[in-house]
């Protein structure tokens, strides 16, 4: 039994997703909400996992966006993809490559590059690089086979090799056993071309020899999370962040008191503790601020950034809202839907 102190390893996930194309034929407000939608579940699971977002769009026809996720555990990946499955956009998203690994320290010793500071393979620290080379990598079985001296010796002129081209950053993780493959590699760089020079270099090397697979092979984009949902099309995400006024005390302005069709509407939105602030970080169907009049003929559904509307009034009476569901679908509404504190409120009260 080995009586070296275990190693806190993290678990790393290479995530690739494929939009269905049915998505971009949905009305625009629907797609806004569902990038909103998509991208604030993500920012929700901030301070659980890394994650960083690259875009693959206009480089490979097989899958759309990458999100590279690093985290201490299995079931904080899990709770994620759980969570992206339930969302209006995670409907549409097929996921046709996925690479689950783990970080750990490599059985060889190489010597320290010029200047030290050797990064620990224990952790992922991505870096601002504009690119990303990712690909599963297998061995093949006779390598396991030759004696370790001559395996160290072989994996030293990789490392010479890798060296000369200092822009190239590499980050190495392990599979064994967890998933298909041995390792995944991922490259960091700012110049495709460096990296493309370097891969034709390790060609040549004695060890590539004994590679038996190294694609499929990715080169992804890095970019902010709403910017890489807008590259897969429809109503744009970013457009409507912009469009979110957000206040010095982290609240998003819905609706003002005056906004709203009567004094009942008004009673509801009073009992959650004020003139019209929604709190930014609530779900997005809780933001989603339903009213309707005393007798229940008027009804309006409000989306993250948009106003409560007065209800019209056309030549024949009142003018009806269309109902919507938390995807932007008709006649799905509840009756009556405000918050969890106007709710708490209206049962305590005897009825009007």
């Amino acid at each position: 039994m080995s009586s070296k102190p275990s190693e806190k390893r993290q678990v790393v996930r290479f995530a690739f997703y494929k939009l269905d194309s049915a998505w971009r034929r949905l009305p625009a407000e629907r797609q806004a909400s569902a990038k909103l939608e998509f991208g604030e579940t993500i920012e929700s699971f901030a301070g659980r996992l890394l994650l960083r977002p690259y875009g693959l769009v206009g480089i490979r026809g097989d899958c759309d966006f990458l999100l590279w996720q690093v985290a201490e555990d299995l079931d904080s990946l899990v709770a994620l993809q759980t969570a992206l499955n339930r969302t209006d956009l995670g409907a549409y998203l097929a996921v046709p490559y996925s690479y689950l690994a783990m970080t750990r320290r490599s059985i060889y010793e190489f010597p320290e590059p010029p200047g030290g500071g050797q990064p620990s393979r224990l952790v992922i620290r991505p870096s601002d690089a504009r690119y990303l080379f990712v690909y599963p990598f297998i061995k093949t079985r006779a390598w396991y086979l030759l004696p370790k001296a001559e395996r160290q010796a072989m994996m030293d002129e990789h490392v010479r090799i890798g060296r000369q081209y200092p822009s190239i950053r590499l980050n190495t993780t392990y599979s064994y056993g967890l998933d298909d493959q041995e390792f995944i590699v991922a490259f960091e760089g700012d110049n495709p071309a460096d990296f493309l020079d370097l891969v034709m270099q390790l060609r040549e090397s004695t060890a590539s020899s004994y590679t038996l697979r190294d694609t499929p092979t990715f080169t992804c984009v890095q970019m902010s999370l709403w910017d890489m949902l807008d590259t897969l099309g429809g109503a744009g995400a970013a457009q409507a962040v912009s469009r979110r006024p957000t206040r010095a005390d982290g609240y998003t302005p819905v609706a003002t008191l005056a906004d709203l069709p009567d004094s009942r509407a008004r009673q509801s939105l009073r009992g959650h503790g004020g003139p019209g602030p929604l709190r930014r970080d609530m779900p997005l169907a809780r933001r989603r601020l339903l009213a309707r009049d005393r007798t229940g003929a008027g009804r309006a559904a409000v989306a993250p950034g948009r106003h409560l509307s007065r209800e019209g009034r056309g030549r024949h009476g009142p003018r009806r809202s269309p109902r919507f569901d938390r995807r932007g679908r008709a006649d799905r509404c509840p009756p009556l839907l405000t918050t969890a504190a106007s709710s708490r409120r209206a049962a305590r009260s005897p009825p009007m």
